[in-house]
């Protein structure tokens, strides 16, 4: 099963199961690809994070059901809302007015039809990588835990950076730093089976925390700029325009961010990707 194909996989899944929970591991498994990569993935290519794609589905489906004449209350279960003010908030935030309105003639709703990905060819920019298998290595740290949701952890990564830079902790971690890869590096450690937590830290040991990465086949990609808008484009370039055509799928290991200098108006980075060959 190939990149595209995965997540077209899971996306047919969740379109013929709105009415029922999902969960994005559930989904991930059908893609084939650990949660947090999956989650990641989706959100650089829908541009919205996976659970607003569900909402707005769902809020979709709901609208259809109560210009049929169907009841709101009975429309608020069916879509999996216990409490009709949970509901109509969740309406609200998709279509502007409250699910008693929908049948107004004035009332304007808002459809969001199913997703489904093709592979098409863009740009020609070239994107610079080399791929190296590593063994495992230690790092040192600090960490800060993140959610199974991907949306959920755009608030606690941001605060632990803020907090290691207002404690003067990057100076103290780099004078820690006695292995490979060398600079201050962003790991989100997301593996399956084991909680997930975001490490700012360093190659090496003496920190307050510690993690082990694990050995992996990593897909290296180098970039600079302005930070996080050039980090994050590069990422986006790296899942949506070299990873579906690279021979590659998302491995089960940590993503990894490799900041070379201190210059956050003109960043030199590397953009670490765990992958391994598709079948």
């Amino acid at each position: 099963m190939n990149w595209i194909d995965g997540m077209n996989r899971a996306l047919d899944y969740a379109e013929a199961h709105l009415t029922e929970p999902l969960t994005a591991e559930d989904l991930a498994k059908l893609a084939g690809c650990p949660s947090y990569h999956f989650q990641r993935i989706f959100t650089y290519i829908a541009g919205v994070p996976l659970s607003e794609h569900l909402r707005r589905r769902r809020m979709s489906r709901a609208a259809a059901a109560l210009l049929g004449g169907d009841k709101v209350i009975d429309v608020a279960l069916r879509y999996g809302y216990d409490s009709p003010t949970a509901f109509n908030r969740a309406f609200q935030s998709v279509h502007g007015v409250p699910p008693s309105q929908v049948q107004r003639a004035d009332a304007s709703l808002r459809s969001y039809p199913p997703l489904r990905l093709h592979l098409t060819v863009t740009g020609g920019e070239k994107l610079e990588y080399r791929v190296e298998k590593r063994p495992a290595f230690s790092i040192t740290g600090l960490s800060a835990p993140l959610g199974s949701e991907l949306e959920s952890n755009f608030q606690a990564v941001p605060q632990l950076w803020g907090k290691a830079a207002a404690e003067g902790w990057i100076p103290r971690l780099m004078g820690c730093m006695t292995g490979e890869p060398q600079g201050l590096l962003g790991v989100s450690a997301c593996c399956e089976g084991a909680q997930w937590r975001y490490y700012i830290a360093v190659a090496g040991q003496g920190g307050p925390e510690s993690y082990i990465v694990p050995a992996a086949i990593w897909a290296i990609f180098p970039g600079e700029g302005p930070m996080p808008e050039a980090v994050q484009a590069l990422e986006r370039r790296v899942v949506t325009e070299w990873l579906p055509t690279s021979g590659y799928l998302y491995a089960n290991a940590p993503d990894i961010e490799v900041y070379l200098n201190a210059d956050p108006a003109h960043a030199r980075f590397e953009v670490w990707l765990p992958v391994e060959p598709a079948e």
